[in-house]
C-alpha cells in the first residue's frame, strides 16, 4: 500500500481496490492501531487513539483536494503523489 504522507509517527497510505469500502478513503497507522478513513475523516473501519485521530482529521481537512486527486490517480492505476505532512 503506497505511503503518501508521514507525520508525528502516523503513516498515511492509499489503496483504492478493496472489498468492503469503495468510498474514497485512506489508511492511517499509528503505534499498532490502524484505521480506514473517508476523505472527510469519518472512520470506515478500525480505530486510532483520540489524539492521533484528531491529527489525521486535521491533516485530511487541509489536504482534501490532494487526497481526492490521489484517489483518482489510484483508480487509474497511476503513481500517487506525496502529500505534505502536518507541521
Amino acid at each position: 500500500m503506497p505511503r503518501i504522507s508521514f507525520f508525528y509517527g502516523i503513516a498515511i497510505a492509499m489503496f483504492w481496490d478493496e472489498s468492503g469500502h469503495q468510498t474514497p478513503h485512506f489508511h492511517a497507522a499509528y503505534s499498532g492501531h490502524n484505521a480506514s478513513l473517508a476523505l472527510d475523516g469519518t472512520i470506515l473501519a478500525g480505530s486510532l487513539p483520540p489524539r492521533a485521530l484528531k491529527l489525521v482529521r486535521r491533516w485530511a481537512s487541509l489536504h482534501h483536494t490532494e487526497l481526492m486527486a490521489n484517489w483518482r490517480r489510484a483508480r487509474e492505476q497511476e503513481p500517487l503523489c506525496l502529500i505534505d505532512p502536518l507541521a
